[in-house]
């Protein structure tokens, strides 16, 4: 059977119809622009990314205010990826739609290797297609499509930056120090131990010097549950009781398996769940994992009053915050 690239009958289809772009020619300039336009708009969608990845998380973002820098950075990466891979595969359909040949083949094939000839058959139909292509004479979508897929690449290229330098100790460091106030999260208000009541949870952030401020690496670290039980309640080592105060103990907010939010405290048990994954963690045992995927107890932060009887921290966490990650594997 031959290889031939042959029409396929024309009794068969329905009659072929001219588009615009073939009979007119003001109707395929202007198609031409459009693929170039879409083109564009791929390029600038690369643009944006390029810059919101480098700048934005170091200037004030003025048109969202509110968004705050880290948040405006990552709309501006969203938006210029979408709009990079959007518009260049709306350009190419376009471009096939209204400017590249229409019109319908068939290739004939047999289940073995094709003679010489008809190998050189096919290099020349596939020679013949790029030649309908007709980059050559479209000047300029050649050159809005070259700088559209050249502008594409280079995200991928410069997102390769976010693979290191690894974090080193940044991810074991909070703003908790001996001293340090504990502030109601909302309210930025400093605590007295009598405020709390048995059963009472409240979450709080450690007072620094711009609390209104806070960037959001720090708001990711820092968050901490104060639970006040009866002081017979604890079943804790010495050590570990030491670093309570008068039934108040405090655990960071940050679950030990991925970093979800610990926010679900059963008070009849005692027990703090993580929603994301069920991980759940006995208070009465200094935070001692009993049930879901968390391979270590919620770090304890050691907290006592200062003069003026409010909450403090006595020492930072007694272990680094958040998940097991590579640099923890020896704890």
């Amino acid at each position: 059977m031959s290889n031939e690239l042959t029409p396929i009958d024309d009794s068969a289809l329905p009659q072929h119809a001219p588009r615009a772009t073939d009979v007119h020619p003001a109707s395929e300039k202007r198609a031409e622009q459009q693929v170039a336009i879409l083109f564009g708009l791929s390029g600038f969608g690369s643009l944006l990314l390029i810059y919101s990845y480098i700048f934005v998380k170091d200037t004030v973002f003025i048109f969202i205010p509110i968004m705050g820098n880290q948040n405006a950075q990552q709309l501006g990466i969203g938006i210029g990826m979408a709009m990079s891979l959007f518009f260049i595969g709306i350009a190419a359909i376009h471009w096939a739609k209204t400017l590249m040949p229409d019109k319908e083949i068939v290739n004939h094939r047999h289940e073995f290797r094709s003679s010489d000839e008809d190998r050189a058959e096919l290099v020349q139909t596939v020679k013949e297609g790029v030649a309908g292509v007709q980059l050559g004479r479209r000047k300029l979508i050649k050159r809005s499509l070259g700088a559209a897929v050249g502008l594409f690449a280079l995200p991928p290229v410069l997102l390769l930056r976010d693979l290191g330098p690894l974090p080193g100790k940044k991810l074991e460091m909070t703003n908790w120090k001996a001293g340090t106030r504990l502030l109601t999260d909302p309210g930025n208000r400093p605590i007295l131990a009598s405020d709390l009541e048995v059963g009472s949870v409240v979450q709080v952030l450690p007072a620094v010097a711009d609390m209104e401020h806070r960037p959001l690496s720090d708001i990711a670290k820092d968050p901490v549950l104060l639970i006040r039980l009866r002081p017979e309640e604890f079943q804790l080592e010495p050590d570990r009781l030491a670093m309570t105060h008068e039934g108040i103990i405090a655990f960071s907010k940050i679950c030990s398996h991925m970093g979800c939010a610990v926010a679900l405290y059963e008070q009849t048990t005692k027990h703090l769940l993580c929603p994301c994954h069920q991980s759940t963690f006995d208070v009465t045992r200094a935070a001692k994992v009993i049930f879901g995927p968390a391979a270590r107890p919620l770090p304890q932060l050691d907290i006592t009053v200062d003069a003026e009887g409010y909450l403090v921290a006595r020492a930072p966490f007694n272990e680094a915050v958040g998940p097991s990650f590579w640099e923890r594997n020896s704890q």
